[in-house]
Formats: C-alpha cells, sequence, structure tokens
C-alpha cells in the first residue's frame, strides 16, 4: 500500500525532461493538450496519495480511531514509517494549499486590475492601446477578450510587425490558451517539480500561438521579427498583467525565434518512444495513486468490520 503511494510522488520528477521532449517532437497546439493533461493529471495523482497518507497516519491516532469507528486497529506498515510519511504529507499539503490560496488572491488582484485598465480605454474591436512607457503587449481573457497593447510597444515595431503581434495575441484568446496556463499553475503548486513542466506549458502555448499567428500572416519571417523585437523592447518593463495573460514576449524567445525560422512543420528531430513515455508515466502515476487510495479505503472498511481482510 505505501509503496503504491509513493509513486505519485516520485514521478512527476521524470515530468520536466519529458515534457520539453515531447513539446520538441509534437506539433505545438498538440503539445500544449498534452503537456496540460499530464501535468493535472500527475497533480491529482499526487494529492490523492498524499491525502492517502495523511489519513492512514490520523487513523493511527486513538481519538481520530475512535472518531473513525475503527472497532481493530489499521493494518499498515509499520508505524515507524507511516506516522513520519503522515506527518510530512500533512506538511507538504499545507504548504501547497497556502501558495496556491496566495498565488490564486495575488492573480485575481492583476487580473480585475488589467480588466479595470483595459476598460478605462477606448478599443478598437479587440484592440486596447494603454498609454505607458513600458513596452507590453499581451491577451487579455475575460469578456469581451482584449488585446492590450502599450504606445511604447507600438512605437518599438513597424506597421507589418504590429500586425504580426496582433496576430499572436489573438490567437491566444481564440485558442484559450489562459485556461493551459491557470492549470499548469495549480499543478505546480501540488509537486515541486511540476514547476518546470509548468514553464514547458507557458512555451507550448506561445508555441502554439506563434504557427497560428504565422499561418495568418503568411511570413514566418516576419512573425519571428516581431517577437525578437518586442522581446528586446520589453526585456525591462515590469509585468503588470496576471500571469495567465500570455504576452508574446514569454518564454525562450530566441528558440521560439529559431522555430519560426524554420519550414512549417519541421520540428526538432527526437526519439519517437519519447514523446509517449510523458503519457506512460502519467498513466502510472494515475493507476498507483487510484490503486493505493483504495488500498486504503479497503483497509479502513476492515477496521470498521465491515469487510473481511
Amino acid at each position: 500500500m505505501t509503496v503504491l503511494l509513493l509513486v505519485p510522488l516520485v514521478l512527476p520528477f521524470l515530468a520536466p525532461t519529458l515534457a520539453r521532449r515531447t513539446l520538441e517532437r509534437l506539433a505545438p497546439a498538440t503539445a500544449l493538450w498534452v503537456l496540460t493533461a499530464s501535468a493535472v493529471a500527475l497533480a491529482g495523482a499526487c494529492v490523492v496519495a498524499l491525502g492517502a497518507l495523511v489519513l492512514t497516519g490520523l487513523l493511527k491516532v486513538p481519538a481520530f480511531a475512535a472518531l473513525g469507528e475503527l472497532v481493530h486497529p489499521l493494518r499498515t506498515p509499520s508505524d515507524h514509517l507511516v506516522v513520519p510519511a503522515a506527518v510530512a504529507a500533512t506538511g507538504v499539503l499545507t504548504l501547497s494549499a497556502w501558495t496556491l490560496a496566495h498565488a490564486a488572491l495575488r492573480q485575481t488582484r492583476a487580473f480585475r486590475a488589467a480588466r479595470t485598465q483595459a476598460g478605462h480605454r477606448t478599443a478598437a474591436g479587440d484592440l486596447c492601446v494603454v498609454d505607458s512607457p513600458h513596452p507590453d503587449a499581451y491577451a487579455l481573457p475575460g469578456r469581451p477578450h482584449r488585446i492590450v497593447v502599450t504606445t511604447a510597444m507600438l512605437r518599438s515595431l513597424g506597421p507589418a510587425e504590429r500586425e504580426a503581434l496582433f496576430a499572436h495575441e489573438r490567437a491566444h484568446n481564440r485558442g484559450g490558451h489562459h485556461y493551459f496556463l491557470a492549470a499548469a499553475e495549480l499543478a505546480a503548486h501540488c509537486h515541486p517539480a511540476l514547476r518546470a513542466a509548468r514553464d514547458t506549458v507557458r512555451l507550448a502555448a506561445e508555441r502554439a500561438a506563434d504557427e497560428a499567428a504565422a499561418t495568418v500572416v503568411g511570413d514566418r519571417r516576419l512573425v519571428a521579427t516581431a517577437i525578437a523585437r518586442a522581446a528586446l523592447a520589453g526585456r525591462a518593463a515590469p509585468a503588470i498583467r496576471p500571469d495567465f495573460a500570455a504576452g508574446a514576449t514569454a518564454g525562450p524567445v530566441p528558440q521560439r525565434v529559431a522555430a519560426l525560422l524554420r519550414p512549417a512543420g519541421q520540428r526538432v528531430r527526437a526519439r519517437r518512444a519519447t514523446a509517449f513515455l510523458l503519457v506512460a508515466c502519467t498513466a502510472l502515476s494515475v493507476v498507483a495513486g487510484a490503486r493505493g487510495a483504495l488500498d486504503v479505503h479497503h483497509q479502513v472498511e476492515v477496521a470498521q468490520g465491515e469487510e473481511r481482510q
């Protein structure tokens, strides 16, 4: 039982490397779905495993055992293993919940501030221009979606580059990339290894928007130039937007520019099996977590006298 619950806690450490390989192998839009779903599934399995460990430890305490109506001792491995694991799991879950609540509050405030700022400006269609000395441009979700760009960013780009930048941001809103970024952020608070996977999800979202913009504009080099110039202009600008509001200057820009300068559809060579290892690890983690939790549930029912061992 305990060994199965450890699997979802260990396998996420493979996710960062496998996520990068997956993005190299798959089309960006497909990779975005796979990476986000894997991160959320790994995070969910981790939380289930930690919760099962906490429950096992609590039922070792006589007061909680009586509250749980246990008529027999809960059969588990040695208490020298279970109790410390339960204490550690309790600490990890508490810390994760606190950091998640803090991040959610901060991001909610940033989102409200961005929507308020955009609401006070005259919009031309979905485009909202903000008078600011800091170059920035991002896709702001909500009703309606907005493309927010500062006057400093507009001055940094030529007319054709501006259109390429707007196409990139519209692709973010059209693809609902803020949902993927929010899900990856949630997963990152459930396991430390998923923070690096979150960065790969962000890169996948930017790459998907890059490719969509290149299709709309019809000039991959123009989109690459627009992104490079926007990144250089906004390098020292403070971020005043929520993290899930995707911007064209996010992620490793040189890597994105290099991908755009390659012919459409050409991706870095990688072994096909590598792209499926992330899915396999995710499935194994989910199965192990579910099986471990069911085993804990069965042992609790045995201790309650409802089932036989």
